[in-house]
C-alpha cells in the first residue's frame, strides 16, 4: 500500500543516492539510456540492434561478438539437429508450428 502512494521516478529520487539496495525497474528502451549502463557500456548496438555487451569483463580476456543478431528462427532445425534431435522429429515440430 506504501509504495503506490508514490511513482516509481518518485521513489527513486527519494532513494538514489542512500544507502538503501534498490533499483527501479526499467523497460528496455530505458535500461539502454540509464546511467549505470551507459557509464558501464552495459550495451551496444550491432547491425542496428541493441543487445547486452558480453559479461562477465575479464582485464586479460576480454570478451567480444563474433557477429550481429541473426533472424528469428534462422538456425533452429541446424541448433537442434547438433543437439541429437532426428530430422523426422524436426519436421514434425515445423508441421506442429511448434518452431519456424
Amino acid at each position: 500500500t506504501l509504495f503506490a502512494t508514490k511513482t516509481r521516478d518518485e521513489w527513486t529520487a527519494i532513494m538514489e543516492g542512500s544507502d538503501v539496495c534498490f533499483a527501479p525497474v526499467l523497460s528496455i528502451p530505458e535500461a539502454y539510456e540509464h546511467h549505470h549502463n551507459v557509464a558501464r557500456d552495459g550495451f551496444l548496438e550491432i547491425d542496428g540492434v541493441m543487445q547486452p555487451a558480453p559479461a562477465p569483463r575479464f582485464s586479460r580476456t576480454p570478451g567480444g561478438v563474433a557477429h550481429g543478431p541473426v533472424p528469428t528462427g534462422s538456425s533452429t532445425a541446424e541448433v537442434l539437429s547438433r543437439w541429437g534431435m532426428a530430422a523426422s522429429e524436426i519436421d514434425a515440430l515445423r508441421s506442429a508450428a511448434a518452431i519456424p
